[in-house]
């Protein structure tokens, strides 16, 4: 995407939403894994906000990136990053109470809470939008 805000989701066999991956500004948003397998996706993905997009396919990508060597770099040291802060992830929601992923959320990326609605960002840290609330006024009455 060139700007905007996106999510990437599943909905579950309930169907209940779960948030993937929240993108802005000059950040990728896809199902990677249909990507990388050449299957048919699983994620849903949602523009938050209005948005200019940039939108190529497999059939488009791989033979630039044969072509140009700098765009190969470009998508693999993309796709290393992407990796690197999935496992990061997975690892703080194994990890860590719901309080310090909020936390590790702000401090990571506090450009984007003001940009995405709070039941995503919920989502996303995997605790209901109520819980999330509750965290968010404990925090202002603390400050």
């Amino acid at each position: 995407m060139v700007q905007g805000a996106f999510r990437s989701y599943f909905i579950d066999h309930e169907g209940k939403e779960h948030t993937v991956q929240i993108a802005v500004d000059d950040w990728f948003v896809s199902d990677f894994y249909s990507y990388v397998t050449r299957n048919p996706a699983t994620l849903f993905v949602e523009a938050l906000e209005n948005s200019i997009i940039l939108q190529m396919s497999y059939d488009h990508i791989e033979p630039l990136c044969e072509k140009l060597h700098p765009l190969s770099e470009y998508f693999r040291k993309s796709t290393e990053r992407a990796f690197a802060f999935s496992r990061n992830r997975a690892l703080s929601n194994i990890s860590k109470s719901a309080e310090e992923r909020y936390d590790e959320f702000l401090n990571r990326y506090p450009n984007i809470i003001d940009r995405v609605p709070q039941y995503i960002v919920a989502s996303y840290l995997g605790m209901s939008a109520e819980f999330l609330s509750k965290i968010r006024a404990k925090k202002t009455t603390i400050s």
